[in-house]
């Protein structure tokens, strides 16, 4: 199986007697196990210890250890969910020789579970390929209640890019989802940086249907036109999946990521958007992909990561 259990020892943090903090509230669940029938608020951790994707999309490598440095960031924060909330770490996934499709097909049938047992799921990535088996668990998820679903990816990439010899990458997982879900794929990608996306991009963009903003619109002085482009975006979908790729962040803020750029979004405003997102109680699942530890900075990439998690977990649950 390519699972590996949690480490109860990556979740430290201050001592209190009571629960102040994320360290004491997390809960390590063995071999895939979910907690089923408690009606209390639950979040599902799931990590991706995966860059295989991140390899074949010829990116820096480093990603794996991803889900370990976020939960270390996570356990020192202090808890403000709702108090009957329980947070449940189920361990991470992870690709073995190379085998990106095995690891991938774990990961959907895991975001389906948690889905139906009342999870809000936060998978820590890891390569940005992970959206795919995660979009796929949702998307299976909704099929029988017959919802639509709304991707917003916040990331200076669009992610559209065709596989290589037919197999995924990190920067192929929305045109797959796409071409899988051809009549209902609706996406919007926030954050998009001319620099990195050529033309055709652009043109597979509109060929799938696809919105987004730039980075020169995607700014603070221009919230109201990008509030309601969201809200626009959210009244045509019943569920939203937020995917937040780290590199989206201008890399004065998330300099350990694969592709880092100094004109990415600054956390105060994707926070922003964080809780609109949130307050529309249409989100179903998010990630938070891309952390390279290996380039980071005084765990600053970690913390930021972190932070997301946290922040659209408690705005969620609240």
């Amino acid at each position: 199986m390519l699972h590996q259990n949690p480490n109860p020892s990556l979740w430290t943090g201050r001592k209190s007697e009571s629960i102040e903090y994320w360290h004491q509230a997390a809960i390590s669940v063995r071999d895939l196990k979910l907690e089923e029938g408690q009606e209390t608020p639950k979040v599902g951790i799931l990590g991706y210890a995966g860059e295989e994707g991140v390899k074949r999309n010829q990116g820096r490598l480093g990603t794996a250890e991803g889900p370990n440095a976020i939960r270390k960031s996570l356990g020192m924060l202090a808890f403000h969910l709702p108090e009957k909330s329980r947070i449940f770490d189920y361990g991470d996934i992870y690709t073995e020789n190379s085998d990106l499709e095995s690891s991938h097909d774990l990961i959907t049938k895991t975001v389906l579970n948690l889905l139906e047992t009342k999870h809000f799921p936060i998978l820590l990535g890891g390569g940005h390929d992970l959206a795919l088996a995660h979009g796929r668990g949702i998307y299976k998820h909704l099929a029988s209640k017959n919802q639509k679903l709304g991707i917003i990816n916040m990331d200076a990439h669009f992610d559209l890019r065709p596989t290589i010899d037919g197999k995924a990458h990190s920067g192929s997982p929305f045109l797959q989802l796409a071409e899988e879900n051809i009549n209902t794929f609706k996406y919007l990608c926030l954050g998009v940086q001319r620099s990195v996306n050529p033309k055709s991009l652009f043109k597979t963009a509109e060929d799938v249907g696809a919105k987004w903003m730039v980075m020169e619109d995607f700014r603070l002085n221009n919230w109201e036109v990008i509030q309601e482009k969201i809200l626009w975006f959210l009244d045509s979908v019943d569920k939203v999946y937020l995917s937040v790729d780290m590199d989206g962040f201008s890399s004065a803020f998330a300099p350990g990521v694969s592709a880092p750029s100094p004109m990415g979004f600054r956390p105060e405003f994707a926070f922003k958007v964080f809780e609109l997102l949130a307050s529309s109680k249409k989100l179903i699942s998010m990630d938070v992909v891309e952390l390279n530890p290996a380039f980071d900075h005084d765990h600053a990439t970690a913390r930021l990561a972190a932070r997301c998690a946290e922040y659209v977990a408690r705005k969620v649950l609240a």
